[in-house]
C-alpha cells in the first residue's frame, strides 16, 4: 500500500481545516445540505438536496468551474463526499483522492497495491467512500476494508473481509452507522456465499456478520436444494439505507448463483433478490422481502432503498420505495416489511402479476431454455444499480429506466463450481433487432403511475439527483449531462462532455455558492452558475 501527500506542507490544509464528521452530523445531514456526507446524501437515500440556488429558471446558466482528470481508465462510478470544502473521491480500482472543492486541486492521494489476478465480473469498479470523525473508509476490489487518515491519506488500519481469490470483492461505498462501518460484498457471479458485515470504526474489528445465504439450521436454508446454499451468491454489492428511529439497516441482495441455471438450486433461494432489514447493533434479521424468488434472469435486487415518510392510502406511514430490476415498482412498510404495492414501470413478460403478499406469479415458460427464451426485461434489468431520486417537494420518484429484452439460454451441461471461476450456469444474448431505449420516468410514489417521461435513446446508466430548485440531474452513455424540470420532465439544459456517464451527481455549497459535481469518463467535472 502507498499514499502520496501532494500538499508539500501546504499550510492551508491544517488540522483546523480538517473535516470532522460525527454520527450526529450524519443524522442531521438533511439540515446541512451544504455538505454531501454519505453515498446517497442522507440515511434516507433519497438523493435529494434542499439547495435551491440552482433552479429550473437559471440552470441553463451552469458553467464548468473545474475538472480533475483521474489516472484510471476503468469505469468511474463513484459519488464523491464533500465535507467543509474538501472532496473525498474514489477512483477504480481502489484509490482515493482528497480535493480542494474550490479548484479541484488534490491534497493527497492513496493508491492501493493490488494482487494479481483480481476476479471481478463487471470491471474493477469502486463507487465511493464513507467518513466518520477524521477517518475515510474504503472497500477494495481485493475484499479489504481500509481506514485512512482524512488529513494525509495514510493507512490507519486494513482488515481482510473475504478471500478475493474465491471471487469476493467490495465495490460499494461503505455506510457509517453509529460507531460501525457497514459494508457489503460482491461476487455473485463466482458462487460466493453472500453476507453483510459491520466493523468497529476505531479498530477494524468485525462486530457482526449476517449471511444472506442461510446455512443448515438457519431459517431459509430449506429454500436451497441440497448443498446448493454453499455457492448461493446473494451478494450485497451496493450501499444500503438506515432508519435511526427503528435502528434498522436496509440492504438489497443480488442474484442466486449460478445465475441462469435454477435446476441445480431448486427452491426460492433466500435471501437472494431481497431486501433485508437487520438490527444495526447486532445484525439480527428483523424482516425480509423477496422480489424475485428463484431468479433465473440475474435480476439483482441491490437497488438502493429509498425511505419516505408520507401518506399511503389515507394515513402517514414509514415507507420504502423500490424500483426493482425485475421491472416492478414496489412500496413496502419499512417497519414490518409488509407488502403494499407492486406495479410495472417498464415492459415485463416473466409473470402474470403479483399476489396479495407480493409474490410474483411466474410464467415457467419464461425460464431459460435450450432453444432460447425471449424475456423482458433484459439481464441488465429495467433498473440496475444506478440511483433513483425522490423529491419531497414534488412528491415524485425519479427512475432511470431501461426498455430492453434478452434471449436467455440454459446449458445442457451441469455447471461446475471452481473457486475463483465464474459460475453462471448458462448465458444470454441480446436481440439483434431490439436496441431498446432508456428514459427518466417520474412515478407517483403512492400508486406507481407514470407522471412524465424523458426518453434517452443513447442509454442512461447514471444515477439521478433532485433538488429544491425543482431540477433533476442525470447523464447519458454518450456523455450528455442534462437537467430536467422536476415537475414536467422538460429538458432545461444539456452539455456534451464526451465521456460515458455511469456515476450519480452530487450537490453542495462552496463559499455559499451551490455546485454540482459528477464523474464523466475518467474526469470529475464541477459546475456552478455563471454570475
Amino acid at each position: 500500500m502507498k499514499y502520496f501527500s501532494l500538499l508539500s506542507c501546504f499550510l492551508i490544509f491544517t488540522a483546523s481545516a480538517l473535516a470532522q464528521v460525527t454520527y450526529q452530523d450524519l443524522l442531521q445531514a438533511e439540515e446541512n445540505p451544504g455538505n454531501w456526507l454519505t453515498y446517497s446524501g442522507t440515511y434516507k437515500s433519497q438523493r435529494y438536496s434542499s439547495l435551491d440556488q440552482i433552479n429550473r429558471k437559471n440552470v441553463n446558466k451552469l458553467k464548468l468551474k473545474w475538472a480533475f482528470q483521474m489516472k484510471s481508465f476503468e469505469k468511474v462510478e463513484a459519488s464523491p463526499l464533500v465535507v467543509d470544502g474538501i472532496m473525498y473521491l474514489s477512483q477504480p480500482p481502489s484509490d482515493v483522492f482528497a480535493l480542494d472543492v474550490r479548484t479541484g486541486r488534490p491534497f493527497w492521494a492513496y493508491e492501493r497495491d493490488l494482487p494479481s489476478p483480481i476476479n471481478a465480473c463487471c470491471g474493477l469498479v469502486n463507487r465511493g467512500v464513507a467518513i466518520l470523525g477524521d477517518t475515510i473508509y474504503l472497500g477494495t476490489i481485493d475484499a479489504h476494508l481500509v481506514a485512512l487518515d482524512a488529513k494525509t491519506g495514510s493507512v490507519i488500519w486494513d482488515v481482510k473481509v473475504a478471500d478475493h481469490r474465491a471471487g469476493y470483492a467490495i465495490t460499494a461505498a461503505p455506510l457509517v452507522v453509529k460507531d460501525k462501518i457497514i459494508v457489503g460484498i460482491a461476487g455473485g457471479e463466482f458462487g460466493i456465499r453472500g453476507f453483510l458485515d459491520a466493523y468497529d470504526a476505531k479498530t477494524g474489528e468485525r462486530s457482526w456478520r449476517f449471511h444472506t445465504v442461510p446455512g443448515p439450521g438457519e431459517p431459509g436454508n430449506e429454500t436451497w436444494e441440497g448443498d446448493s446454499w454453499k455457492t448461493g451468491g446473494a451478494p450485497t454489492w451496493l450501499t444500503g439505507s438506515f432508519d435511526p428511529e427503528l435502528n434498522l439497516i436496509y440492504w438489497g441482495t443480488g442474484n442466486p448463483s449460478p445465475d441462469f441455471n435454477g435446476e441445480v438450486r431448486k427452491g426460492d433461494n433466500l435471501y437472494s433478490d431481497s431486501v433485508i432489514a437487520v438490527d444495526a447493533d447486532t445484525g439480527k434479521l428483523h424482516w425480509h422481502f423477496q422480489f424475485t424468488p428463484h431468479d433465473v434472469w440475474d435480476w439483482d435486487a441491490v437497488q438502493i432503498p429509498i425511505l419516505v415518510d408520507t401518506k399511503f392510502q389515507g394515513r402517514t406511514r414509514k415507507l420504502m420505495l423500490w424500483p426493482n430490476r425485475n421491472a416492478f415498482y414496489y412500496v413496502l412498510d419499512r417497519v414490518t416489511g409488509e407488502f403494499l404495492l407492486a406495479k410495472p414501470f417498464a415492459k415485463q413478460t416473466w409473470n402474470d402479476g403479483i399476489d396479495k403478499n407480493g409474490r410474483p406469479l411466474i410464467k415457467t415458460e419464461m425460464f431459460p431454455s435450450k432453444e432460447g427464451t425471449l424475456v423482458y426485461p433484459a439481464v441488465t434489468g429495467a433498473m440496475n444499480w444506478r440511483s433513483p431520486s425522490y423529491s419531497p417537494i414534488t412528491d415524485l420518484i425519479y427512475v432511470p429506466a431501461l426498455e430492453r429484452g434478452n434471449i436467455f439460454f440454459i446449458s445442457e451441461v451441469e455447471p461446475e463450481y471452481v473457486p475463483g471461476n465464474t459460475f453462471y450456469g448458462s448465458l444470454y444474448q441480446p436481440m439483434a433487432d431490439d436496441q431498446g431505449f432508456s428514459a427518466v420516468r417520474a412515478l407517483i410514489p403512492q400508486t406507481g403511475e407514470l407522471k412524465w417521461e424523458y426518453k434517452v435513446y443513447q442509454g442512461i446508466e447514471s444515477g439521478l439527483l433532485s433538488t429544491a430548485g425543482n431540477v433533476v440531474f442525470g447523464g447519458t452513455d454518450e456523455g450528455q449531462f442534462f437537467a430536467l424540470d422536476a415537475l414536467t420532465g422538460e429538458e432545461l439544459w444539456r452539455l456534451g462532455l464526451g465521456g460515458r456517464i455511469i456515476a450519480a451527481p452530487v450537490t453542495y455549497l462552496n463559499e455559499q455558492q451551490q455546485h454540482i459535481t459528477i464523474a464523466i469518463g475518467n474526469t470529475i467535472f464541477t459546475f456552478t452558475l455563471d454570475n
